[in-house]
């Protein structure tokens, strides 16, 4: 009977995500590295080569910045902390405020930011809110895994089309434009010819952090600058769909707010 229930299941239609509900933390996730909730915190400022993109920084003993859109959530700097640093699980690290993924802890406290909403995305809001909105994906010179999983984004689980966010094949029909990867030289010009194509108002998406820093590698040029930052290398589909929905403003989000009380929760528990 049993084998016969699994079997069914295969065929039943999946059940897709409740995107109101879902938190910024997963706990089966890496997650983005935060200093411990322990006393005494301490880092020894060696622990810079660690990190293959730069993305940290130790200013003294007490005080690091760590930029989250050029995080792999790769977990080296963790393993050589001896402790003075952990996986999060923490994994919605999204923005319209490039400078609010860059943040500065004092004794393991996150310094107050807030993040700045720029006029383009206002707009963008005002026209994508009630409607959604359609996007053209560019892979610029990405390694594929940020482009699987904005596949796997408008599977019957993750469903983006159900919270009103379609791919299409032209920017000619598109209101934004996606690119992952780091934009390398041949994908500079096509990258350019779509954003140009799109018709206004019109955003710009970085997905991945390839698209938003470079990565492990330099950035090329962009059309402008991005109106929408997800880091992760890659990104979640359920990240991606729930970045999507803050970028249309039907999700309220804000990645310093929530990191904030995500790290004072943590510190209660502890």
């Amino acid at each position: 009977m049993r084998q016969i229930q699994e079997i069914i299941n295969i065929f039943l239609p999946a059940k897709n995500l409740n995107y109101k509900k879902i938190g910024p933390n997963n706990p089966n996730a890496r997650g983005i590295p935060v200093p411990t909730s322990k006393k005494g915190f301490h880092l020894d400022k060696s622990i810079e080569k660690v990190c293959p993109t730069g993305g940290l920084k130790v200013s003294s003993s007490k005080e690091v910045t760590f930029d989250y859109g050029a995080c792999l959530q790769c977990g080296h700097c963790v393993e050589a902390s001896s402790g003075q640093l952990e996986n999060s699980g923490f994994v919605h690290v999204y923005s319209v405020d490039r400078e609010a993924l860059k943040v500065h802890y004092v004794d393991g406290i996150p310094a107050i930011y807030e993040e700045e909403v720029s006029e383009n995305v206002k707009q963008f809001r005002k026209i994508t809110k009630y409607t959604g909105f359609q996007y053209r994906e560019v892979a610029a010179s990405g390694n594929n895994a940020t482009e699987a999983e904005i596949n796997a984004s408008f599977n019957a689980v993750f469903d983006s089309e159900a919270s009103k966010v379609r791919v299409v094949a032209s920017p000619k029909h598109s209101d934004a434009v996606v690119f992952s990867g780091p934009v390398g030289k041949n994908m500079e010009i096509p990258l350019q010819v779509a954003w140009d194509t799109t018709p206004g108002p019109k955003a710009l998406i970085a997905c991945g952090t390839e698209a938003v820093s470079g990565g492990l590698f330099e950035r090329g040029k962009l059309p402008k600058e991005p109106d929408l930052f997800i880091g992760g290398d890659p990104p979640r589909p359920d990240v991606i769909v729930s970045a999507f929905r803050y970028l249309m403003g039907t999700k309220k989000f804000s990645f310093r707010d929530e990191l904030s009380k995500f790290l004072s929760e943590r510190g209660r528990k502890s």
